[in-house]
């Protein structure tokens, strides 16, 4: 797959790396702090509009609730790059009602959204042996499976957290009267 990946810093960089390593292709945004070993495994694109643009999954994952907003919707933000049925994963400790509030606008734009906190810090970013709690649509979590298991050893998906990515058609019914 095609992996757009924002957040290379002490967690992200060894899980970006551990995807590339699996055999996917990483693109992230142009930053002056990539390390020569990013811009060596990945395509460099000029902001996160253009990784999102370039991908089939973007992951984010980067410090609190307010750096997942800005990347997703701010200025040159991973949003307006999306397509419909791009998976987004945000990996990042945040808000959950915020999360739920960053996916309901995701899906409005036909994606998925999945809602995966880790935790094992840098040493199980390296490793490749986070536990992975994902919340979101089944589907969703199927897709995302395989690059969870080439980050992580615990992964459970613990149901929807988020909207899904297109909203059920209500039945119609006819009136006998």
């Amino acid at each position: 797959m095609k992996i757009g990946f924002v957040g290379l810093g002490i967690m992200g960089r060894p899980m970006a790396l551990n995807l590339k390593n699996g055999g996917h292709d990483l693109i992230v945004p142009d930053r002056a702090s990539l390390t020569d070993e990013i811009r060596a495994a990945a395509t460099v694109v000029a902001d996160a509009t253009a990784a999102a643009a370039a991908s089939d999954v973007v992951i984010l994952m980067v410090p609190d609730t307010a750096d997942v907003e800005a990347a997703l919707f701010g200025a040159n933000g991973v949003a307006a790059g999306l397509k419909p049925g791009t998976l987004v994963i945000d990996m990042s400790s945040i808000s959950p009602v915020a999360t739920k509030a960053f996916a309901a606008r995701i899906n409005v734009l036909g994606c998925d959204y999945l809602d995966a906190p880790v935790s094992g810090g840098e040493v199980g970013a390296k490793a490749a042996s986070l536990t992975i709690m994902v919340g979101g649509p089944d589907a969703a979590f199927a897709r995302a499976k395989p690059l969870f298991d080439l980050m992580g050893k615990n992964i459970t998906h613990i149901g929807r957290r988020t909207a899904p990515a297109r909203p059920a058609r209500s039945p119609t019914r006819s009136s006998s009267r």
